[in-house]
This record gives structure tokens, sequence and C-alpha cells, in this order.
């Protein structure tokens, strides 16, 4: 019964973090708000939500295992993983300029972990510095958007936002979306985790290794599923965004509005491996990105393997 509640766990944040995704895209589009904006502020804090609501769920009932490993979790597989997978399907190419910014902040955003995880404990201040850092980035990033957009090259180009063939047309329709889409998340989160602490018992094993893996993975599906299909699109250039986007969001905004929401201790283990092994994984792939314009399937194989060697280093 307790694995068919994480089923019904993960299937309620997929399909409510989908949902919630298109009801906002079509109310931005309907407000006449850019399909830029909508990319870097909608899609991108949408398809995060799975990964907010399981951790914020879980801080308040007491889990602080899977509250931040599923962040640490869900970034290593990010990685290792996903970029992983969609490399061993077809070569990813990196975009040298959403490298050079994204990846900084990358980078930046990973040392800030790194130093607060050390610390031992997520605090409200941290969480404010936190979020302080993703709404200026968000803000920068729009800023640099919209002049490259603005310049000569794009001069004829239109951004103007119109709605995609299936998406809802009217407000109270997306309206609608939204509502339901939040419940389901809302409610997958406080099931999954509620069946997760279950099954760290029954298998013996702690709620920080649940998080780091099955919590991890299945928050990340949105992710797995961009990626993979940008892949299979020949548009994989996306995956590499993808990726770098998700991770920046996950610890600023999700670690943020958690630590904010209550503040939680960082578990030993994480501290002791695991955020060692996101560091890692995160300068692997800024090294690759610096040195190499693709990730080739043999790099992806790498990646993969080194998950797996990861999970079974956490049995």
């Amino acid at each position: 019964m307790v694995y068919a509640m994480l089923l019904i766990g993960l299937l309620l944040l997929g399909v409510g973090g989908d949902l919630l995704v298109r009801g906002a895209v079509a109310v931005a589009v309907r407000w006449g708000i850019s399909r830029l904006v909508i990319g870097i502020t909608v899609v991108g804090f949408g398809t995060s939500t799975p990964e907010l609501v399981t951790s914020v769920e879980a801080a308040l009932i007491g889990s602080p295992g899977i509250a931040v490993g599923n962040v640490v979790g869900s970034n290593i597989a990010n990685i290792l993983l996903i970029l992983g997978l969609a490399g061993l399907l077809r070569p990813v190419d990196i975009d040298r300029r959403a490298h050079k910014r994204d990846g900084a902040v990358l980078l930046l955003t990973t040392a800030l972990c790194l130093i607060v995880v050390l610390g031992d404990y997520l605090s409200r201040a941290v969480g404010l510095v936190f979020v302080s850092l993703l709404l200026a980035y968000v803000a920068v990033t729009l800023v640099q958007e919209r002049q490259r957009l603005a310049g000569p090259a794009n001069a004829h180009s239109s951004s103007s936002p119109r709605a995609d063939k299936g998406e809802p047309r009217s407000v109270w329709a997306a309206a609608a979306l939204i509502t339901i889409g939040l419940g389901a998340t809302i409610g997958g989160g406080h099931v999954l985790v509620t069946a997760a602490v279950e099954v760290a018992g029954q298998l013996g094993v702690s709620e920080t290794v649940i998080g780091l893996t099955i919590v991890a993975v299945g928050t990340s599906l949105p992710e797995l599923v961009t990626s993979v299909m940008a892949s299979l699109r020949r548009q994989s250039a996306i995956s590499f965004g993808n990726v770098i986007g998700s991770n920046i969001y996950n610890v600023l905004g999700v670690l943020g509005v958690t630590a904010l929401v209550h503040p939680v201790a960082v578990p030993a283990e994480i501290k002791h491996q695991d955020i060692w092994v996101l560091t890692a994984a995160i300068v692997l792939l800024i090294g690759l990105a610096v040195l190499r314009s693709r990730l080739s399937r043999v790099a992806g194989g790498v990646f993969l393997l080194s998950y797996g060697l990861y999970v079974t280093a956490l049995a």
C-alpha cells in the first residue's frame, strides 16, 4: 500500500506541475506578457514546484533528510542522470552565451550551498538571502535577454506571445488549471513525503537516502521529460539550459523558500558525502562546457555510470 501511495504522490506531483505551468503560461499570454518573461519566470518556477512543495512539506513535518536531500539529490540527478541520458541519446550542444552567464551563477550558487550545508543549519536569514539572490538573477537575466532581442539581428523578429494549440484560451479556464494543478501538487507532495517516510522505515534506511534517491528523481521528472524530448527533437541545447536553470532554482528558490517557511538542520550524511558529490558533478559539467562545445555520448555514458555508482554507494 505504501508503494502505491508513493506512486500516487509522484503522479499527482507530475500532473499537478504540468497543469500549473500550462495554466500560468496561458494567463501570461492572455495578459500580453512576452514568451521570454514566461520562459524565465513562469516555466522556470513552475517546473521546480514539485521540489518546492515536497521540501516545504518535509520541513514542516520534521523530516530534514527529505527536505534537504530532495534538493541535493535532484541537482545530482539533473546533471549525472538526466543530462547523462540526454547526452547518450544525442550529443548535447552547449550554448556559450548561456554558459558564461548561467554557468558562473551555478558555480556561485553551489559554493553558497556548500558553505550553508557545512554550517549545519538552514536559517530564515539564509532563506532570505537565497530568495533575494534568485530574484536578482531573474531580473538581470530578463534585462540581458531583452537587450539581446532588441539588437539589430533581432530587429524584425516577433516576440509577441501566442497561445499554443491545446492551451486554454480563456482566463477562467486557465485559472481552473492553476487551481487544480496547485491542489494536485500540494496533495501529491504531502502523499509523497508521508509515503517516503514509511518506505524508509520499512527498508531500514534513513529518510535522507530516500530523499536523495526516490524523492529526488521523482520530483525531477519534469526536467527529465523536457531534456529527453529536447534531445530526441534535435534541440539538445535546451537540455543543457534546462539542467543549469533547474539547479539554480532548486538551491536559491526551493532551499530558500523552505528555510523561510521552516528552518531545518542539515543531516550529517549530506554534509559528509552528498554535497561533495554535487560539487564535483557541477565542476565536471562546467569544466566540460568550457573545454568543449557539446556533451558527447561518451561523456553522457560516463555521467550515467557515475550516477549508478553514487546510488549504489548510498544503498
